[in-house]
């Protein structure tokens, strides 16, 4: 009976009570914590990252580390100041965080225009050049982006042979000129980092820049590999984007000097092979009279080019055309014959039989998946390492759109 008494009067304590009461708080303590931090992970997880941001703002950061009784008395809920991460609920409802984005890789700092006039781009802004002697040493670097060029050379392509007595300090004059208006924020007595001094010469450094050549030929090797793979469509669009980045002639202020010339004259060429690949991807894509109003434009300009001639000669033919498809293939003999003493080659020869017999192959049809797989096997043009605008070597044009697969092919374009 005694002990009985004794723990009657222990629970009905007031002391005892307190203590229960605390331990109540406590745990309301937790839980107010646990859905706290649950709520900031999911305005994190859902809202973008300003919105977030302000949103978790407005949440408190938790509950103090004390609760008071109704008497005012303190006592600590024995728990840190910065608690643990409880683990997760066995049930989690909650959506699952978003991966973050990934950052995009920084564009270069200054974007070069060579085909034709040169331009540069700063910020996505164009920035006045200077001088025509002044333009013509940036193109210059510009056409060697990546490989350094000696002064001794720059001197003899700018003054073709004949610099004058002040021709070095020209060129150092030429030189701080350009670095002011291509790196217009670099601090007094730095480095440069696009238009470098390297030994006894200048470095465009090909890291820091991005030049316009570069991208036209990847674009056109990325129109023959769409053509190869049967994609008819593709290859249109990455043809037309090669070609949209043409001005003018490449280089056109140093177009004729020596260091120049062999680059410049192996871009025009892929040039006219590009917007021969256009109208060939145009015939597979059935836009004969497209190809038509584009062909008859480009092979006047360029009668030698017997590819454009056979091209146009089957689009005329696909378009209802067959007497003007003739007298293209029978101009273009004899205008061989007479200016060079020579014969077409067995393709146009071969064409023409097969319009005057009106051989069911010559007619368009679309693409058949089992014809671009089997296209697609051709090997891919291999990486030429030689120098940076120098991408690729394509694979002669495409002629599955012509009636026989054993046709040659058209002359090889300068390499890409």
């Amino acid at each position: 009976m005694g002990d009985e008494r004794v723990a009657t009067d222990t629970a009905t304590s007031p002391r005892t009570a307190q203590a229960w009461r605390i331990a109540e708080l406590e745990r309301e303590v937790r839980e107010l914590r646990r859905t706290n931090r649950a709520l900031r992970r999911w305005v994190t997880a859902t809202l973008p990252p300003g919105a977030a941001t302000e949103a978790a703002a407005h949440i408190p950061d938790g509950v103090p580390d004390t609760v008071t009784d109704g008497a005012g008395s303190a006592e600590h809920t024995g728990r840190d100041h910065h608690p643990a991460t409880p683990p997760a609920p066995a049930h989690d409802t909650r959506p699952a965080p978003r991966p973050a984005p990934q950052t995009p890789a920084p564009r270069p700092a200054v974007v070069f225009r060579a085909l034709g006039p040169v331009e540069a781009l700063v910020g996505g802004r164009p920035v006045d050049l200077g001088a025509p002697k002044q333009r013509a040493l940036l193109a210059l670097l510009v056409s060697t982006a990546g490989r350094p060029v000696a002064c001794d050379v720059i001197v003899e392509e700018l003054w073709t042979g004949h610099p004058p007595p002040a021709a070095v300090s020209s060129l150092h004059a030429y030189v701080a000129n350009l670095r002011r208006v291509l790196e217009p924020g670099r601090a007094p007595r730095t480095q440069p980092t696009v238009l470098r001094t390297h030994a006894r010469g200048y470095l465009l450094d090909g890291r820091a820049v991005e030049v316009d050549v570069h991208r036209f030929s990847e674009r056109a090797v990325a129109g023959w590999q769409a053509l190869d793979r049967g994609d008819a469509h593709g290859a249109v669009r990455e043809f037309e984007g090669a070609l949209a980045l043409w001005r003018g002639p490449a280089y056109a202020e140093v177009a004729d000097t020596a260091l120049v010339r062999p680059d410049a004259a192996r871009l025009e060429e892929l040039r006219l092979s590009v917007a021969e690949g256009r109208c060939a991807a145009l015939l597979a894509a059935g836009a004969h009279e497209i190809a038509v109003a584009e062909l008859e434009a480009f092979v006047p300009d360029h009668p030698l080019r017997e590819y454009g001639c056979e091209l146009l000669s089957l689009a005329l033919y696909r378009a209802g055309r067959q007497a003007d498809a003739l007298a293209v293939l029978r101009t273009n003999q004899r205008y061989l014959a007479s200016e060079l003493g020579i014969d077409p080659r067995p393709a146009l020869r071969r064409l023409e039989e097969q319009i005057l017999n009106h051989a069911p192959s010559l007619d368009w049809r679309a693409a058949h998946p089992a014809a671009s797989l089997k296209t697609a096997r051709r090997p891919a043009p291999a990486a030429d390492q030689r120098a940076p605008h120098r991408t690729a070597r394509r694979q002669p044009p495409h002629h599955t759109l012509l009636p026989r697969t054993d046709l040659p092919r058209a002359p090889l374009p300068a390499e890409l």
